[in-house]
C-alpha cells in the first residue's frame, strides 16, 4: 500500500527553506498526485507571496503544473505588482515568466507586453535558443509584438555566418526562416540545399514544416528533403506524418512515389491505433491524398470512434468526410451515400456534446481551433444556443475569444453580442488593447449596433488610444476597417494610419506575413482608403490606391453565374436592348458594379452606344476618372441605377439580415450618386419569382415602381 505523504512536515520544510525547495516540494506533491485544491496547494501558494521577490520565475515555473486557475490568477497579478521591482536587464526572468504564461495558457497581455520590453531593452543578451522559445511562446499566446519580430530578424540575419553545423543551423533557418525577407530566404535556401544530406529525421521535418511558413518554392530543396523525410518515414509518428502530408501538398511536391508510401504507411497505422487524436491525425492526413475510393475500413473506424470524440475531435473528421466527398464526386464513386450518413452522425454527436456543456471554459476548448464553417446549420444553432445558456460566464477574460468566434459563424445572436457589448460597458478598465479588434470583430462582419452604441463604440476607442503607437500595423489596419464597416471614423485612429511613419512600418510588416494575409492587408487598407475619402472628406486624407486597384482589376474577372445572366437578358429586355445596359463595371473609387442602366427625368432609358457583351466573360467598363461622382457626367434630372445579385454570402447564415460589406458597398455607391438595385438569392430564386413574367415584373417595380408592361 502506497504511503501517505507527510504533508506536515512538507510544509514546515516550506517555511524555512529557500524558494528554490517549493520546487522540490512541488515535485513531491506531483508523486502523491495531490488535488489542486488541497490545503497543501494553499499553503504552497500562500507561502509564494512571501517568496516572489527573490525567485518569482523559478516558484512560477515550479508551480504551474499544480494551480488551479483561480490561484493563477493571483500569481499573475502579484508577479505584476512586483515586475517592477526586477531588474530591467533580468532576461532570464522575463524569459520564465513567458514561460509560465504559456504552461497554463493564459494570454495575460499587460504581463507580457512588460516582459517584451525587457527583452527589447536587452537585445545583446538574447542567443538563438532564447528568441526562439520566446517567438514560439508569443505564437501560442496570440501575442503579436511587431517591434520584436524586427529585432529578432536583424539579431537573427547577422547570426547566419556563425552557424555552419546542421544542428544548429536548422535552429536558424527554422526560427528565421518565416520571418525573413527575400535575400535572407535565399542565403539560409543556399547553405541549407548543401547541409540537406546530413540531416536527421527529426531536423528534415523541421525544416520542410518551416519552408511551408516561408512559402518556399525551391524545387532543389524541396526534393532534398523530401528524399531524407522519404527514406525515414517509418520513424515518424501519425502527427508528424500528418505534418508531412500537408506541408508536401503545399510545397506542390510532385511524387506519387513519396504520397504512395505515406497512404500505405498511414493505412497500416490506422489499422492497429487506439488512441482518438492518432485515428484523428491518421484520417486527415488520408483525407488529403486523393484516390479514387475510401477506404470503408477507414470509415467504420471513425464511426467507431465517435462517442469518444470532444468537438475538436468532430471537427477535423468532419473536414476530413466532406475532403472525401468531394473527392468521391471527382472519381464518381459509389461510397457517397455511406459517407454522408457519416457526416449526419458527427453532426448528431456534435448536437449531443453542445446540448450537454456546462462550463464556458471547457467548451471553449473543446471549440477554440474550429472554424465553424464546417458545421450544418443544425450544429451552428446547437453552439450559439450553448454558448447563449453560458453567457453569464462571458466576462473581460474570454470577451475577444467569443467575439472572434461568432465572426468566423457568420451567425447573427442579437443576445450574445449585446453581452458582448454589455461586458465591455462594465470591464473596460480590465479589457486590455489588444483584445479590441476580437471585440468589434463580429459587430462589423455582421453588421449589428448594440442598444449602447455611442458609448460601446467609444469606450472600444478610449482603451486603444493609449496604445495605437505600439499595436502592430496589420492590426491597426484591421481595427481601421472594421469600424469604417460600421461607420465609425475616430479621428485619432485615422490619422495614425494615414502617416507616412506608419505606412511605412506597414510595408515592413507585409514582408514577413504569409502571402494570403499580407494581400488581405492591402486589400483592407485600400478599403478603409476608400471608406474615408467618401464618408468623411472633411479629413482631407488623399486616395492613393489607384495602382493597386487598376493591378487588382486587371487580373481575370470571372465569369457571371446562372442568376447574373439571367438578370442581364431580362434587364436588356425591359429596358429596350443590350445597350441600354452596362455589365461589369468598375464605379469610382474601383467598386465592382454587376449591371448599370441610365434614366432620364422622365424615367426613360438611354443608351449607351454600342457595345457588345459576352455572358460568359463580360468586359469591364471604366470611368473616365477614377473619383468622379456619378451624376456629375448625366443630363439634368438623370439618375444612373447600379444592379447586384447578392448571394448567401452577403448574408447572415441564420437571418437574411444584410452583412457589413454588402451595406457599406450600398452606402458608397448611393454617395457616389447611384441608385442601388440590390436582388437577394432568396427573393431571386423564391417560388414567387418562378416565372420569367413574374421576375421581369420585379425587375420593373424595382426600376420604374411599376409592376405590369
Amino acid at each position: 500500500m502506497r504511503n501517505n505523504p507527510d504533508f506536515g512536515a512538507i510544509e514546515t520544510h516550506l517555511l524555512w527553506d529557500p524558494a528554490e525547495k517549493l520546487a522540490d516540494a512541488e515535485e513531491r506533491t506531483c508523486r502523491f498526485a495531490v488535488a489542486v485544491h488541497d490545503p497543501l496547494v494553499e499553503s504552497l501558494v500562500t507561502e509564494a507571496w512571501k517568496r516572489l521577490e527573490r525567485s518569482l520565475s523559478v516558484l512560477m515555473i515550479s508551480i504551474s503544473s499544480l494551480i488551479s486557475q483561480h490561484f493563477q490568477e493571483k500569481l499573475v497579478k502579484k508577479t505584476e505588482l512586483l515586475f517592477d521591482t526586477i531588474d530591467s536587464s533580468q532576461v532570464t526572468t522575463a524569459r520564465k515568466i513567458v514561460q509560465f504564461l504559456g504552461n497554463v495558457k493564459c494570454s495575460h497581455f499587460p504581463l507580457l507586453e512588460r516582459c517584451d520590453k525587457v527583452f527589447l531593452s536587452n537585445v545583446n543578451h538574447l542567443d538563438l535558443d532564447s528568441i526562439r522559445n520566446i517567438l514560439a511562446a508569443y505564437r501560442f499566446l496570440q501575442f503579436y509584438s511587431f517591434a520584436f519580430i524586427l529585432m529578432a530578424k536583424k539579431r537573427l540575419t547577422e547570426m547566419i555566418p556563425l552557424f555552419n553545423h546542421p544542428a544548429n543551423f536548422v535552429k536558424l533557418f527554422v526560427t528565421l526562416g518565416p520571418l525573413a525577407g527575400p535575400q535572407e530566404k535565399k542565403q539560409l535556401e543556399s547553405t541549407m540545399l548543401l547541409m540537406s544530406e546530413e540531416l536527421t529525421s527529426q531536423q528534415a521535418l523541421e525544416v520542410v514544416v518551416a519552408m511551408e511558413e516561408m512559402e518556399s518554392r525551391n524545387s532543389h530543396l524541396i526534393k532534398k528533403i523530401a528524399s531524407v523525410l522519404h527514406k525515414n518515414l517509418e520513424n515518424y509518428t501519425p502527427t508528424e506524418l500528418l505534418e508531412i502530408t500537408q506541408t508536401l501538398i503545399f510545397l506542390h511536391f510532385p511524387s506519387k512515389e513519396v504520397f504512395m508510401k505515406l497512404r500505405e504507411l498511414l493505412f497500416s497505422y490506422l489499422k492497429v491505433s487506439v488512441q482518438v487524436k492518432e485515428i484523428v491525425s491518421l484520417s486527415c492526413a488520408l483525407s488529403m491524398l486523393p484516390s479514387p475510393h475510401t477506404d470503408e475500413a477507414v470509415m467504420s473506424r471513425i464511426e467507431a470512434l465517435l462517442p469518444q470524440c470532444d468537438l475538436s475531435n468532430l471537427n477535423d473528421f468532419a473536414t476530413s468526410v466532406l475532403r472525401w466527398i468531394h473527392y468521391d464526386h471527382m472519381y464518381l464513386s459509389k461510397f457517397t451515400g455511406k459517407q454522408l450518413k457519416l457526416l449526419q452522425k458527427l453532426d448528431h454527436y456534435s448536437c449531443q456534446r453542445l446540448q450537454q456543456s456546462n462550463n464556458f471554459h471547457l467548451l471553449w476548448e473543446e471549440l477554440k481551433y474550429s472554424k465553424g464553417d464546417w458545421f450544418h446549420q443544425l450544429v451552428v444553432e446547437e453552439t450559439i444556443a450553448a454558448f447563449q445558456c453560458l453567457m453569464d460566464e462571458i466576462n473581460y477574460t474570454n470577451v475577444a475569444r467569443i467575439g472572434f468566434f461568432i465572426s468566423r459563424t457568420n451567425y447573427l445572436s442579437t443576445s450574445l453580442l449585446d453581452r458582448i457589448a454589455a461586458v465591455v460597458v462594465q470591464q473596460i478598465e480590465k479589457i486590455h488593447p489588444f483584445s479590441i479588434l476580437g471585440i468589434i470583430l463580429p459587430f462589423s462582419i455582421l453588421n449589428y449596433d448594440p442598444p449602447q452604441k455611442d458609448e460601446f463604440f467609444g469606450l472600444c476607442m478610449q482603451c486603444l488610444h493609449s496604445h495605437l503607437g505600439t499595436l502592430d500595423p496589420h492590426t491597426l489596419v484591421f481595427l481601421g476597417f472594421s469600424l469604417a464597416t460600421l461607420e465609425y471614423f475616430p479621428e485619432d485612429l485615422l490619422k495614425a494610419i494615414f502617416n507616412i511613419q506608419f505606412l511605412a512600418s506597414l510595408d515592413s510588416q507585409l514582408e514577413i506575413l504569409t502571402s494570403s494575409l499580407s494581400s488581405r492587408v492591402q486589400l483592407r487598407l485600400m478599403e478603409l482608403n476608400r471608406a474615408v475619402c467618401l464618408e468623411c472628406p472633411e479629413f482631407q486624407i488623399p486616395w492613393f490606391h489607384d495602382r493597386f486597384c487598376q493591378q487588382q482589376y486587371n487580373k481575370d474577372i470571372g465569369s457571371m453565374n446562372g442568376a447574373q445572366q439571367q438578370i442581364y437578358k431580362l434587364l436588356a429586355e425591359i429596358l429596350g436592348g443590350p445597350n441600354f445596359v452596362k455589365a461589369s463595371v468598375l464605379s469610382p473609387y474601383y467598386y465592382a458594379v454587376e449591371f448599370e442602366c441610365i434614366l432620364n427625368k422622365r424615367k426613360k432609358p438611354l443608351p449607351y452606344g454600342t457595345h457588345n457583351v459576352t455572358l460568359g466573360k463580360p468586359a469591364r467598363m471604366f470611368w473616365e476618372s477614377n473619383i468622379q461622382i456619378v451624376g456629375s457626367s448625366l443630363p439634368p434630372g438623370a439618375e444612373r441605377i447600379a444592379f447586384e445579385f447578392l448571394d448567401s454570402k452577403a448574408f447572415c447564415r441564420n437571418i437574411p439580415h444584410l452583412k457589413g460589406k454588402s451595406a457599406m458597398k450600398k452606402r458608397h455607391l448611393e454617395i457616389l450618386g447611384y441608385r442601388v438595385i440590390q436582388i437577394p438569392h432568396f427573393e431571386w430564386n423564391s417560388m414567387a419569382l418562378s416565372t420569367k413574367d413574374a421576375r421581369m415584373d420585379y425587375l420593373r417595380q424595382h426600376i420604374f415602381g411599376e409592376g405590369t408592361s
